[in-house]
């Protein structure tokens, strides 16, 4: 058991996260990161770390798994110990501090800040009969390696953003991409949208998927019906499925925090309703929210600093730039 207390424990080791560790360096805090995955990075890492990141202030691209790397180094300012593999289940407040316990051992922090994204989730399967007998076959849910479809006729399977994003980035690998959504319109960002349009991925809307064709090792023929039941068969190497995710908060529902929907609720300050409990990123709701990255990384210095002065009351909200904090290291 580590009884070492800590000044704030970060649940969630993806962007926001990480970047609230490094933050949390600049106002001198003592952090502790722990998070279920075997590394760091979240659903970046875990889902898609070859595709590009494209909302980011100052990066007009980037790749996650570059964006990743950038972030652990930035994460290393404030020194943090790092618990990977572990799942937090429950808090107990002691008189001073929280104590944390997973599923590994106990924690002692005197503030908690989630940053635990849409918390565990599992990619929302296909649900065509015999999908499951070629799923880690030619039929996939996560992208680790854009090569692997090189010269391959893929087929992507959504309408989002991670869809269409795929769908372009494929175009550039494969010998061809077609993309399928169930409805006449994506719900991907307007430019994506377009520039799919300027592409040569061929788009079928609206059309659902009726029947998957193989041998049972692997995907031959995808059926796909429109709305006035018209059928096309289409030729496949591989067939990636992008639905989303089946997400939940866990054990962390059971801690009484003011919830809505699937987030925990925050005011202006990201303090949940429990006193010491922070919140920044996709893992929490506020008004006029919008669950981006860019915005956890906006969302971090507020919590942090509010975090500093719940800590430590004679300390200012409002932090030094962090240009004058290095230039004073030198």
């Amino acid at each position: 058991m580590d009884k070492e207390l800590y000044d704030v424990i970060i649940i969630g080791g993806g962007p926001t996260g990480l970047f609230a560790s490094f933050y949390a360096g600049l106002r001198d805090l003592k952090v502790k990161i722990i998070d279920s995955l075997p590394q760091l990075g979240g659903q970046l890492m875990e889902l898609y770390p070859d595709k590009y990141i494209y909302d980011i202030g100052g990066l007009p691209k980037i790749l996650a798994r570059d964006l990743v790397a950038n972030l652990e180094e930035q994460a290393a300012y404030s020194n943090p110990t790092i618990c990977l593999e572990e799942t937090a289940s429950t808090l107990e407040r002691l008189p001073d501090c929280f104590a944390l316990t997973t599923d590994k051992t106990v924690h002692y922090s005197k503030t908690i800040l989630l940053t635990s994204g849409i918390g565990s989730f599992q990619p929302r399967k296909l649900n065509v009969p015999g999908a499951a007998d070629y799923d880690g076959k030619n039929l996939h849910y996560k992208v680790k390696d854009i090569n692997h479809f090189k010269d391959s006729n893929v087929l992507v399977l959504g309408g989002g953003d991670s869809a269409l994003d795929w769908s372009l980035m494929l175009e550039e690998v494969a010998k061809n991409v077609t993309i399928c959504h169930r409805k006449e319109q994506f719900t991907a960002h307007e430019m994506t949208v377009q520039q799919l349009h300027n592409s040569k991925v061929q788009v079928k809307t609206p059309f659902g998927i009726k029947e998957l064709v193989g041998n049972g090792e692997s995907v031959h023929e995808v059926v796909i019906i429109g709305k006035d039941k018209s059928e096309h068969r289409i030729p496949v190497d591989h067939v990636i499925v992008n639905y989303g995710n089946v997400a939940s908060l866990g054990p962390l529902k059971d801690w009484g925090l003011e919830m809505q929907k699937n987030s925990v609720v925050v005011n202006e300050k990201m303090e949940t309703n429990i006193e010491g409990i922070y919140a920044a990123g996709d893992v929490c709701t506020h008004d006029g929210k919008v669950k981006l990255i860019a915005v956890g990384f906006g969302e971090v210095p507020i919590a942090i600093s509010h975090i500093k002065t719940f800590i430590d009351p004679k300390s200012r909200v409002q932090p030094l730039h962090s240009t004058s904090i290095f230039e004073s290291e030198k």
